[in-house]
């Protein structure tokens, strides 16, 4: 499953709102997003720690990580 993928079952998810709601939804979707990220980040953080202190090459995996992440919220931000 791509992002792509991801994002055409996120717009088939919204055409079931009103327009005039359907950015409150990414707005709420967004920040739910964001505090699970948050969330596990919290409970697993000597984890990561670990994971970027054992494997240096991680830094580039949790790079392209967040850059997955941070682009998945610009598109839910950016939905009309």
């Amino acid at each position: 499953m791509s992002l792509t993928d991801v994002q055409n079952l996120y717009l088939e998810f919204l055409k079931n709102f009103p327009a005039g709601t359907q950015p409150l939804i990414s707005i709420g979707l967004a920040v739910l997003i964001v505090y699970s990220i948050f969330k596990v980040l919290k409970k697993d953080f000597i984890y990561l720690i670990a994971l970027v202190i054992l494997l240096p090459a991680s830094k580039t995996i949790l790079v392209s990580i967040w850059q997955g992440i941070v682009v998945f919220i610009k598109f839910l931000l950016n939905t009309k």
